[in-house]
């Protein structure tokens, strides 16, 4: 079922999710970097919980973004062993639109709720 389309659309989620991380990167050490000259105290500082929010706030975007590399690498993984585009759960065929959509998706939309 997979076709050299699949196999690009995979590649081309997995760059642009790259890109996402490179970025989340950048900004999470800015965040760091300018932390350094604020207090530690948060509770008394009226910038400490806005620059703790945003740290965590990033940190949680970079977390959701390498957890996309790995339903990444898996979809490549079942790309290779002939199982891409069957769903895990029935084994039933996921439509192209869902695909199209969620390059990463392991069941077919019946199966996703």
């Amino acid at each position: 079922m997979a076709t050299p389309d699949h196999h690009a659309r995979i590649e081309a989620e997995r760059a642009d999710v790259d890109r996402r991380i490179a970025s989340l990167t950048a900004r999470f050490t800015a965040i760091l970097e300018g932390s350094e000259f604020t207090t530690d105290d948060d509770e008394h500082d009226p910038e400490g919980s806005t620059i703790a929010f945003e740290r965590a706030q990033v940190a949680t975007l970079l977390d959701d973004a390498r957890r996309e590399v790995d339903e990444l690498d898996a979809a490549t993984r079942r790309l290779e062993n002939g199982t891409y585009g069957l769903c895990a759960k029935c084994g039933k065929p996921i439509s192209e639109a869902r695909l199209d959509a969620l390059p990463a998706a392991r069941t077919c939309i019946d199966c996703s709720g």
